[in-house]
């Protein structure tokens, strides 16, 4: 880079620091027993060791406002709000504050400047984990809309700091030729060495990658029930397992919740990647099979099965043709409601097993979908809700987890809400997982992440941190399907889009284990 074009930068990084304010404790303050209202709740969580600062924005009366952040080992941190209220901690001074204190707790007391001067809120606190979070969260950002798609893409956020980079992102201006949505994105065992996503309208097809190449499969055959949807990784080998579905949605005339998504059919068929063959695991009319994940073992799969509502009561010309099966799901779409199911697998033969009920949420006048295994095998994390499969419209939605030692089931209370909580994944380690909710506004998804301690306790969730806590009210996106890496993706988005544009060289799937 030339000196003359660097210096612009130079001169606004020292503009920008020098309109920081100065931090400093007031000499004298009056304490007052009311809790500062901040934005986001960062207020007594748990935080992993490596996550960025938690910038946040103080929406109580003054007009001036002090942070003092204290390590119990050790260690501070001081800060002056901006005019607005907004609190931009210095990052190598939070770096090392977490580090001092991992394992321990940070103490934040804030200071606000009133007209009869300085008074000091009551101070809460922070644990910090002993154990990281994994560095990287990938994402799709959606607008919300319900019949058509825009400008959408993959992203990747460095949960260490505040990088964020695209994946692979679709036109960025509306383009009917080679408009195409990107949906699906799916990684193994948290590394980006082999992933996947969906490309669908032009350029359809499935992207593999496989270190840093990457091809488009047409995954359509005659002897499967509809295209390749949902996925999900065996934990070593190049296998995948897919939902194929039919699906479609119908809107509400008088009802908040806007819009449902259905499946009017629905199967689970498995991928060899290695040698481009599809095959069926379960296909029936009468069960509609969905959202599978494999045990972190490889043993066995997890997945959701409804019962198709009042099957024998349709003809037999419509239940042998799945795409005339819509009709009767949207005439009683309140009783579609799905059980968790499994079914094991045997890796020497590639076969699998008797399916088995996990839980039974019909008997309950429940519906779970979204099974997620922990990776020590013995939690399994899933979405419940009153009735459906897909819950991120659903705002009876919450998360739930079953011991797969003791059977018990139970609600994850301190990390759910009285809005949408639904698409959730774990960290490599287990003690992490992310989900989307609607807490903040009821419209858009926003990624939460909150701590699963080693007694299998949930904890309370905190949002996404963000540079600047109002780019989290500012940005008309919705955070779609976070999944966390411990690795970046290695394939550029030019790469991607070489891939995705090339339709002279899309290979289609062959039938047969």
């Amino acid at each position: 880079m030339k000196l003359s074009a660097f210096l612009p930068f130079i001169m606004l990084t020292a503009l920008l620091t020098s309109c920081r304010p100065d931090a400093a404790i007031p000499a004298q303050s009056i304490p007052t027993d009311k809790q500062a209202a901040i934005y986001p709740d960062y207020r007594d969580i748990v935080v992993p060791p490596n996550i960025a600062p938690l910038n946040f924005q103080i929406k109580s009366e003054g007009r001036a406002f002090v942070a003092h952040i204290a390590g119990r080992r050790g260690g501070e941190l001081l800060a002056a709000a901006e005019s607005n209220g907004t609190f931009q901690l210095d990052s190598t001074a939070w770096r090392q504050l977490l580090q001092d204190n991992r394992g321990d707790s940070i103490i934040v007391t804030l200071y606000a400047e009133r007209e009869n001067g300085w008074v000091k809120h009551p101070s809460y606190g922070l644990l910090v984990a002993q154990e990281p979070i994994d560095a990287y969260l990938s994402y799709r950002l959606i607008e919300p809309s319900y019949e058509l798609y825009r400008q959408l893409g993959l992203y990747q956020r460095n949960l260490t700091n505040f990088e964020e980079k695209p994946i692979y992102e679709n036109n960025a201006e509306f383009d009917e030729q080679n408009n195409h949505c990107i949906n699906c994105h799916n990684f193994q065992n948290y590394d980006t060495e082999r992933m996947l996503f969906h490309v669908r309208a032009s350029h359809g097809g499935t992207v593999f990658a496989n270190g840093e190449k990457a091809e488009r499969i047409n995954m359509t055959n005659d002897s499967i029930l509809g295209n390749a949807v949902y996925p999900s990784w065996h934990p070593t080998q190049p296998w995948v397992v897919f939902s194929s579905n039919y699906t479609g949605q119908a809107f509400h005339i008088q009802n908040p919740q806007k819009v449902e998504v259905l499946d009017y059919a629905s199967d689970l068929i498995f991928y060899d990647v290695a040698q481009n063959k599809i095959s069926n695991i379960i296909r029936s009319s009468a069960e509609m099979e969905t959202f599978p994940a494999w045990s972190p073992d490889g043993k066995r799969v997890y997945y959701s099965s409804a019962p198709f509502p009042r099957f024998e009561q349709i003809p037999d010309s419509v239940k042998n043709d799945p795409k005339k099966h819509s009709d009767f799901i949207l005439a009683q779409y309140k009783e579609v409601r799905y059980n968790l199911m499994s079914i094991p697998f045997d890796a020497a033969t590639r076969t699998f097993g008797e399916p088995q009920v996990e839980f039974d949420c019909l008997s309950q006048g429940k519906s779970a979908t979204l099974s997620r295994i922990s990776p020590d095998g013995r939690y399994l994390l899933f979405t419940l809700a009153d009735y459906g499969q897909f819950h991120i419209w659903h705002t009876s939605s919450d998360l739930y987890v079953k011991d797969l030692t003791t059977g018990e089931i139970r609600p994850l209370t301190r990390a759910n809400s009285d809005n949408v909580d639904s698409y959730h994944a774990w960290s490599s380690n287990g003690r992490w997982f992310v989900f989307s909710s609607r807490r903040d506004d009821g419209s858009y998804t926003r990624t939460y992440i909150a701590y699963f301690d080693k007694e299998g306790r949930e904890h309370k969730a905190f949002l996404l941190p963000q540079e600047d806590p109002e780019h989290n009210l500012s940005r008309m996106k919705s955070y779609n399907v976070p999944e966390l890496t411990r690795n970046a993706v290695k394939i550029s988005p030019n790469n991607f889009r070489k891939v995705v544009y090339d339709d002279a060289n899309v290979k289609s799937t062959q039938y047969g284990k």
